[in-house]
């Protein structure tokens, strides 16, 4: 019998600017590095979701997000750990722009561009379920 793992709640964010989103490509040297993401990170005990995503944004990206609202979420086993990740939509606060000071490359892309990025699997897993009606289409 497999032993239960322990969750770990993560936070990832939608963080628009008109029709594009902003993603994070993983440094190498970490886990899943190389892969696309949503920018985001652990909840720490105490935190909303809303709240871990304001700080890993400050802390990652030095980045200020408004209207931040949760849109959905799921659980994905990876080999070594298993999360729940919830994504949360926002914007960038007026006059903000993020910095790549954790990601190896951040940038804005389109849902029909995402389809080109190789990301990471749950957030894989998520994007036919906030970009329905787009191509966007990863196979886990």
């Amino acid at each position: 019998m497999e032993p239960v793992r322990k969750v770990i709640e993560v936070v990832g964010g939608i963080i628009r600017r008109g029709d594009e989103f902003l993603l994070g490509r993983r440094p190498l040297g970490k886990s899943q590095g190389g892969h696309w993401e949503f920018i985001g990170g652990k909840i720490e005990p105490g935190e909303t979701p809303c709240e871990a995503l304001a700080r890993e944004c400050r802390e990652e990206i030095a980045l200020e997000i408004v209207n931040a609202r949760v849109r959905t979420a799921v659980t994905h086993a990876y080999p070594d750990r298993t999360i729940h990740l919830t994504l949360i939509d926002c914007e960038p606060a007026p006059g903000a722009e993020p910095a790549a000071l954790e990601h190896e490359a951040l940038g804005w892309y389109t849902p029909v561009k995402m389809a080109a990025l190789d990301f990471c699997p749950a957030d894989a897993e998520l994007l036919p379920v906030v970009f329905p009606e787009s191509k966007v289409r990863k196979d886990c």
